[in-house]
């Protein structure tokens, strides 16, 4: 019998699933990249799928026209949110849920870029994702333009000064985050070396490395354990 994997799809080459990589090489959970930059192709069979990750990316939800495998993206996440199948979705990965959840996703009143903070609803506070943080505000990055309207029967998670929805999820098992926590120390010297605030960026970053890394551990912990848990999957 095949072992079930983690299944992570990829938008673009900068934004690969990076502590989230770790965390599933670390603790021996088996996964596989689905690079749609690249033509590959979605499985039509979901039977060796224990949870799927979706990256980030400078696409709009709604370019399917200028990117047409988000035509097929879209189809895919509705069939896993039908199965039941645990999801977890960055910044574009947020805004796919929210538009397969039949939610509104539009331009932000101002892009949020750098940064930032994020703070916990009383609903995010309780939620089994943020269990054990032991805080209500988080430091987290920014990079995107878009937002979008919490799904029907979703539940809000987080907020920003600038971008009210940063976070919500769907029956415990479905999570969008508009910001991204995945983020290593690479990725922000590739993402932000042409933008000028690269020193700036690297700076923040290295004098919160330990703490995020600790905040990316718990969160992570708690989607892999307790949401393949909700869904009666197991790792053995």
């Amino acid at each position: 019998m095949t072992a079930k994997e983690i299944l992570i799809i990829q938008h673009i080459a900068a934004e690969r699933a990076g502590t989230i990589e770790r965390y599933l090489e670390v603790n021996k959970m088996p996964f596989r990249y689905i690079k749609l930059h690249e033509s590959e192709a979605l499985p039509e069979k979901m039977d060796n799928i224990r949870a799927v990750v979706v990256m980030g990316g400078p696409m709009n939800v709604y370019q399917e026209k200028e990117f047409p495998f988000l035509v097929k993206e879209n189809l895919f996440i509705k069939k896993i949110i039908e199965k039941g199948i645990p999801y977890f979705g960055i910044c574009l990965g947020a805004q796919l849920l929210a538009k397969a959840l039949g939610a509104r996703v539009m331009k932000a009143k101002a892009p949020e870029i750098g940064w930032d903070r994020i703070s916990l609803s009383e609903a995010g506070a309780q939620s089994p994702l943020f269990q054990g943080l032991g805080k209500s505000e988080l430091k987290v990055l920014q990079w995107h333009q878009d937002t979008f309207d919490i799904p029907r029967s979703a539940v809000h998670l987080a907020s920003s000064e600038a971008v009210p929805n940063q976070a919500f999820c769907f029956q415990n098992r479905f999570y969008g985050l508009q910001f991204h926590v995945e983020v290593t120390r690479p990725m922000l010297e590739e993402w932000f070396k042409p933008s000028g605030e690269l020193e700036k960026i690297l700076k923040e970053y290295d004098g919160y490395q330990k703490d995020l890394t600790a905040i990316t551990e718990i969160i992570y912990k708690n989607f892999f354990k307790k949401s393949l848990s909700a869904a009666r999957l197991f790792f053995n």
